[in-house]
């Protein structure tokens, strides 16, 4: 069946009000009633305005329906959710359509509300209708530092959820917040039950925090693994030596080889950030060149440009 787009039927914004739904449905039922309409398939549009406005001018069908998420688009191929209590196999009742006056509803809405009513958990009985909470995912900055050691953090956040009128609007929620060892740029962190509230009673949605790492003075970052540039002296690199260079596990010593290149990476096996496998530490070789900036630094140049026999452009003859 094609997935129905309750809110482009009537025309609003998926936080339109209750009050603007009202007045949308208004304007398209005197624009396509059958009886008067001389548009092309009024009858056919007309039916889609009601089903519309029937689902989305009750607060908890609308929030059932919300529950789809926002990421459908009209006419596109759909089934229901499994367990979705309006369909085959859900938590609903007995079916409906004749409650709201015998109205014909399209194969999309019995999908969704047509298997509810009864004395079951769906319409009907007194009960209402009852359902999940929708999930929600936030943006959530950390730093590098964070990442590899782990830890917790008190958040304040800014939810949505829809108010009695049917707007949106936001509340501020503080949580504490686990923040596991190893994460890393765009996985998700689960909060179970702190998403949208559920509809008549049903559980809370889960709220996800998608996690970003923020730029490291040090360190560049790719998925687990860190790169360093480490400066070095021409004499270091000429004749190897042994420097201390940072981790986020602390320093540790790096042997220099002998005859290094600019350029040159060496790893740091299991340095980076903790994961199964861990990630690596590569250390990026740059030489650096003392300035001659006095007349013994000139000299010494001077010097070595003598005694060395050294053409570093002497491949371009060949």
């Amino acid at each position: 069946m094609k997935y129905q787009d309750y809110y482009q039927i009537l025309g609003v914004s998926r936080d339109a009000s209750t009050e603007d739904i009202k007045k949308a449905y208004r304007r398209l039922a005197r624009k396509y009633h059958p009886d008067v309409s001389k548009e092309a398939h009024a009858e056919e549009r007309f039916k889609e305005v009601a089903e519309a406005y029937e689902v989305l001018r009750d607060s908890k069908k609308r929030a059932a329906y919300d529950q789809l998420g926002s990421n459908w688009r009209a006419g596109q191929e759909f089934r229901p959710p499994p367990g979705w209590p309006g369909s085959p196999g859900g938590t609903g009742g007995q079916p409906f359509g004749a409650g709201f006056g015998g109205r014909e509803f399209s194969d999309f809405f019995e999908s969704l509300f047509g298997n509810l009513g009864g004395g079951g958990p769906g319409f009907g009985g007194g009960r209402g209708f009852r359902g999940p909470g929708q999930s929600q995912t936030v943006a959530l900055d950390i730093s590098l530092e964070e990442a590899y050691h782990g830890g917790s953090r008190s958040l304040q956040l800014q939810l949505p959820e829809r108010d009695a009128s049917g707007r949106i609007s936001t509340r501020t929620r503080t949580l504490n917040v686990r923040i596991p060892a190893g994460v890393t740029t765009g996985q998700k962190i689960r909060l179970a039950g702190q998403g949208g509230a559920g509809v008549g009673g049903g559980p809370s949605g889960d709220l996800y925090l998608e996690v970003t790492l923020r730029s490291h003075p040090l360190y560049q970052i790719k998925s687990r693994d860190l790169t360093l540039e480490v400066p070095l002296t021409p004499w270091e690199a000429a004749l190897g030596c042994k420097i201390d260079v940072p981790t986020l596990g602390g320093p540790v010593t790096l042997n220099i080889p002998a005859n290094a290149r600019n350029g040159q990476k060496l790893r740091l096996r299991g340095r980076g950030l903790p994961g199964q496998p861990p990630g690596d530490q590569f250390a990026v070789l740059r030489i650096v060149n003392p300035p001659a900036d006095t007349e013994a630094a000139r000299e010494l140049f001077q010097r070595m440009a003598r005694e060395l026999p050294f053409e570093p452009r002497a491949h371009w003859g060949r």
